[in-house]
C-alpha cells in the first residue's frame, strides 16, 4: 500500500535535485488540529519564486522540512478535509489556500469564519497571514467548479498582480505613461497586463524573447508587445516604469539607462529568469523596490474593509479567469515522476507560456 504522507523537496542551495520523503501512515491529530488530503496543486514560474525568496521572505518556513539544507516549495492548491479534531471545521470541507507539494498536510487552526480557516501552526508566527488561510469553496462566491484549473494556476498570481497595479495606481502611476512588464508571457505579466489595459491609465507594454513574441501579442492583453533585443526602440522620451517579473539584472540596467530620469517606478515582483546575473551597480532613474503583497492587503483591507475588498477581487478575477479559458492549456499528471518533470521544466523555463501544469501526488492505488 502507499504511504499516506509524502513530500517533495528540493536543495536550498540547488533546485535542480530534488527527493520524496516518506512518512509512512499520518499520526493522530491533536485536539484542534485538521489534516487535509492535498488533492491537486499548481505548478509556474511563482514557485521559483518562492524558491528565490525562500530565506528573505520567510517562504522555507511555511512548510518546514526536516533535513536542514532541504526545503518544501509552497503551491496554490485545493485540498479536502479527511480527519478533524476541531469543533467548527467539517470532514468534506474543501479549501483553496497555499499547501505543500505532499500528499496531505495537517493545520492548527487558531480561527475559523468568513474570511477562511486560519492556520495557527508555531511555525507560521511572524508570515503572511494571507497565505496562512483555506478558503473553503462552499462560501467562495468567486469558486466556480469548471474554474479550479484557473483557480490554482493564476488566482494567487492574479491578486499578485491585482494587489500591484491597484498600488501604483494608487500612486498616480509616479507620472509613468506606459507599464514596462518584464517576461510578459509569464502568467502573473499577463495578468498585470490585463488589469493595467483594462483600467487604461496607462499603456501596457509587454517585454518578452523572440521565441514567445507570437504567443504574447495574440493575447490581446497588452497594448504593445516589443521583444528584448529591439527595446532602445521604445520612446525614451515618454515616462514610463516598469513591473520586473523577470529578476534579469542586465535586461534591467539596460531600461535604467535607456529612459534614465524617465523611468518613474522599477517594481520588482518575479525572478523568472532566476539565472540570470544581479546588477548592484548604482542605475539611472528610479530605485528599484521589491513588491510585497501582503502590506497592500493590509492597506486595502482597511480602508476598503474585507468585504469590498473581497468584492473587487472577486469581480477582477472572474473577468480574467473567463478571457483565460481562450488561450490556456491545463496539463493533469499524477504521481512522483511526473511532478519531478513539471519542476524540473519549470525551473529551466522549459514549460510553454500558454500551459499551465497541474499535479497530484495520489496515485492510483494511494490510501486515503
Amino acid at each position: 500500500m502507499t504511504d499516506d504522507r509524502l513530500d517533495f523537496e528540493v536543495r536550498r542551495d540547488d533546485w535542480a535535485t530534488t527527493r520524496f520523503v516518506a512518512g509512512g501512515a499520518p499520526d493522530d491529530l491533536a485536539p484542534g488540529q485538521v489534516r487535509l488530503r492535498v488533492d491537486r496543486f499548481a505548478i509556474t514560474a511563482n514557485n521559483v519564486s518562492y524558491a528565490l525568496s525562500g530565506d528573505g521572505l520567510g517562504y522555507w518556513r511555511f512548510f518546514p522540512a526536516g533535513d536542514e539544507g532541504w526545503g518544501r516549495v509552497p503551491a496554490m492548491g485545493f485540498g479536502d478535509v479527511v480527519a478533524s479534531r476541531h469543533p467548527e471545521v467539517a470532514e468534506g470541507t474543501r479549501c483553496f489556500g497555499f499547501y505543500p507539494m505532499s500528499r496531505t498536510l495537517t493545520i492548527e487552526p487558531s480561527s475559523v469564519g468568513a474570511g477562511g480557516i486560519m492556520d495557527g501552526a508555531k511555525h507560521r508566527a511572524g508570515l503572511a497571514p494571507t497565505y496562512a488561510q483555506y478558503a473553503p469553496v462552499a462560501s467562495d462566491p468567486a469558486h466556480r467548479p469548471e474554474f479550479e484549473d484557473a483557480i490554482i494556476l493564476m488566482r494567487g498570481l492574479f491578486l499578485t498582480s491585482f494587489l500591484a497595479e491597484d498600488f501604483l495606481d494608487d500612486a498616480g502611476l509616479h507620472g509613468a505613461e506606459s507599464v514596462l512588464v518584464t517576461s510578459a508571457s509569464s502568467k502573473t505579466a499577463i495578468a498585470l497586463g490585463f488589469q493595467v489595459r483594462k483600467r487604461g491609465r496607462a499603456r501596457a507594454v509587454g517585454l518578452t524573447s523572440v521565441r514567445n513574441f507570437g504567443f504574447v501579442k495574440g493575447l490581446g492583453c497588452y497594448d504593445d508587445v516589443v521583444t528584448y533585443d529591439a527595446v532602445d526602440c521604445l520612446d525614451a522620451g515618454a515616462p514610463a516604469g516598469i513591473v520586473d517579473m523577470a529578476g534579469d539584472g542586465e535586461l534591467t540596467a539596460t531600461l535604467h539607462h535607456h529612459y534614465r530620469d524617465q523611468l518613474k517606478f522599477d517594481c520588482a515582483i518575479g525572478a523568472t529568469h532566476w539565472e540570470a546575473p544581479r546588477s548592484d551597480a548604482e542605475l539611472p532613474g528610479a530605485r528599484p523596490e521589491f513588491f510585497f503583497a501582503p502590506s497592500q492587503i493590509q492597506k486595502r483591507s482597511r480602508e476598503w474593509g474585507p468585504a469590498e475588498f473581497r468584492a473587487r477581487l472577486g469581480e477582477g478575477w472572474q473577468s480574467f479567469a473567463e478571457w483565460s479559458q481562450g488561450w490556456l492549456r491545463v496539463e493533469h499528471a499524477t504521481g512522483r515522476e511526473a511532478l519531478e518533470r513539471a519542476w524540473a521544466d519549470t525551473v529551466a523555463g522549459r514549460v510553454p507560456p500558454s500551459t499551465g501544469i497541474v499535479r497530484s501526488l495520489w496515485e492510483p492505488g494511494a490510501s486515503d
